[in-house]
């Protein structure tokens, strides 16, 4: 799946993530901001790569800024980044 523009989903409430998708990068690359960064960080960025290794997207550079979200949330968040990005209409 080819994302054709840029795309964001989600908030920056507390338990939420604001994740922003933008296309044309040379690899999938994720700038991460969290306020449990040090202890969830790596575990978000999982989660974010296995989300977007199963959609197939690829050469995207992810910007998340997460306030504490659970996995469920940031993957849910960023699905639809990427069905909005890939949407034409």
């Amino acid at each position: 799946m080819e994302l054709l523009k840029p795309s964001k989903a989600g908030t920056y409430e507390s338990n939420d993530i604001y994740i922003m998708l933008f296309p044309g990068y040379e690899e999938n690359t994720i700038e991460l901001e969290s306020i449990v960064y040090e202890t969830f960080g790596s575990q978000i960025k999982k989660v974010i790569l296995d989300t977007l290794k199963e959609f197939g997207v690829e050469h995207t550079l992810v910007k998340a800024i997460d306030k504490g979200a659970l996995d469920v949330t940031i993957r849910a968040r960023l699905i639809t980044a990427i069905k909005r990005g890939v949407n034409n209409g």
